[in-house]
């Protein structure tokens, strides 16, 4: 079955319309009996079960990208506005992850001139509703040996790794090692973000200017240390914690309480059982992400997280609730110095420690309000999530082929082309994150809120169809509402048009993302 079935429907005008007035153009009283109808049409079409529910659920705006998406899943031939002639050097390339700098990631890949599908497992329902993708649900990421199994089905000419769980335990590994190009280090190199540890005395060694620290699994010892050192301090669990294993301690009792969290109750699980105390930095922190292949990095455009879960950067961290680029702080001279002095470093170090890295590496900053010059905080070694979706809404370069050289060792003499202006995302989390929330609220109006002024994606996190075919939230950060404009103030006029016409009373959002680089008026907003 080609593409070119489902051109029956186009004649039916589903593109644009929502699920009710299909069912009444088609003679159905209720979508619902329009839902029955279309099983017994896929059952013609053999489709999957998975591209069934995926096309029975799709909100409005998607019946086109869904219909595309079901037919490039039923048998893996171009789609259609492929040159065929030239489709030996189009790229199939599979994401692994199911969030949204994954989502994000698959917008940008599918852009690439050089691809011609892009999957994504497990993916989740925006994605699959969105076109930008064909979501694999059902493939166990965690299992290498049906990862590769399924690449050489599927000739998968390029794997991009999302999240870290993956790399630190080792997937990077298998794919390669079975002849299958991965964009993502190395179990072995991936201890930058698996350990703080190695990643400090890594620092150590190679004279990486970083925060002053000590590591302790006896927490005696830490409060011992703390003491001495005196608040403010800060405390970090060794291990991955999704972003929630720093506690910015501001008096001595809130960091005994930290180390008893990590070290004695356990609440980071086996993350947990070794803990660094560092240093407390006063500045401005930003986010730098290079390519890398394992001898050569290339920068890429900046810009700044917003970790905090309120406004003016109050109460936990999270995993992000905003992000802009480029980010001001981060000048071309600073750049220059953050590559010199903390990037070229790692890779040279990492080179000669037998771990060569291959991917993008994420140094989380902090520009010293004293010196005015830059320490690294941390390293994650996946792009971060959110800024991964405001950097890919304004890369203007063939991703595809960026990446397969960063994995054959050609990044030297690459350059990257972005667009000009600014973008803005803004995470819209679900009430009570990050400490526990209800899964399952309804999410509505999306497919109105991204069509309320130009340049306006939103790139799904965390969101599930339940039965009636309504996107619902299933995880602590769910949408990411991102915007392009000429400049920032315009990028973050639509960001915010869009977020305030999102329905969900489920959720919530900072006010302020950008807060640093604006004028104040700028988040004067109604609550």
């Amino acid at each position: 079955m080609s593409c070119a079935t489902f051109n029956v429907a186009f004649s039916l005008n589903l593109h644009g319309c929502n699920k009710n007035a299909v069912s009444k153009s088609l003679g159905f009283r209720h979508h619902t009996t329009f839902h029955k109808f279309s099983s017994l049409f896929f059952e013609t079409l053999d489709l999957s079960p998975t591209n069934r529910s995926f096309v029975q659920h799709a909100p409005s705006r998607s019946f086109h990208s869904v219909f595309k998406c079901a037919a490039q899943n039923s048998q893996p031939s171009p789609s259609v506005g492929i040159d065929t002639e030239n489709n030996s050097q189009r790229v199939t390339v599979l994401v692994i992850g199911g969030g949204g700098r994954e989502h994000a990631l698959c917008y940008a890949l599918q852009r690439s001139p050089s691809c011609d599908t892009v999957l994504c497992a497990p993916g989740n329902a925006g994605i699959a509703s969105s076109g930008n993708a064909t979501c694999i649900s059902d493939l166990d990421i965690s299992d290498g040996a049906s990862v590769i199994s399924f690449c050489q089905k599927r000739g998968v000419g390029l794997v991009v790794v999302g999240p870290e769980a993956p790399l630190v335990a080792g997937l990077t590994n298998k794919l390669v090692k079975a002849g299958i190009p991965t964009f993502g280090p190395s179990a072995e190199a991936a201890a930058l973000e698996g350990s703080k540890n190695f990643m400090k005395n890594l620092c150590d060694k190679y004279d990486i200017p970083t925060a002053k620290y000590k590591t302790f699994t006896d927490p005696s010892a830490a409060k011992q240390y703390i003491q001495e050192q005196g608040a403010p301090i800060v405390i970090k669990a060794d291990g991955l914690a999704a972003g929630k294993g720093v506690t910015v301690a501001m008096a001595l009792e809130e960091a005994y309480k930290a180390v008893d969290s990590m070290l004695v109750q356990g609440d980071f699980g086996s993350a947990g059982c070794r803990v660094i105390v560092e240093e407390f930095l006063e500045g401005e922190e930003a986010s730098f992400f290079a390519l890398v292949d394992g001898e050569n990095a290339i920068p890429l455009e900046s810009a700044q997280d917003h970790k905090r879960v309120g406004d003016g950067d109050t109460g936990p961290n999270t995993g992000g609730m905003g992000a802009y680029s480029p980010a001001p702080i981060l000048t071309k001279e600073l750049q220059s110095i953050v590559m010199d002095s903390i990037i070229i470093p790692t890779v040279k170090g990492m080179s000669a420690e037998g771990s060569k890295f291959v991917g993008v590496l994420y140094a989380g900053l902090m520009i010293e309000k004293k010196s005015g010059m830059p320490k690294l905080i941390e390293y994650n070694v996946r792009f971060g999530d959110p800024e991964c979706q405001v950097l890919m809404v304004r890369l203007e370069s063939d991703l595809v082929q960026v990446l397969l050289a960063a994995c054959r060792g050609e990044l030297n003499g690459v350059s990257l082309k972005w667009s000009p202006g600014s973008a803005m995302v803004v995470v819209m989390a679900s009430n009570g994150y990050p400490g526990s929330y209800q899964k399952g609220t309804v999410i509505e109006n999306l497919e109105e809120a991204e069509a309320v002024a130009p340049g306006i994606k939103i790139f799904h996190a965390g969101t599930a169809f339940d039965s009636e075919g309504r996107f619902i939230a299933t995880g602590g950060r769910v949408l990411g509402v991102t915007a392009k404009g000429n400049d920032l103030e315009e990028a973050c006029d639509r960001a915010y048009r869009a977020v305030e016409n999102v329905n969900w009373p489920g959720g919530f959002y900072r006010r302020d993302i950008g807060w640093r680089a604006l004028p104040q008026k700028q988040h004067a907003r109604k609550e």
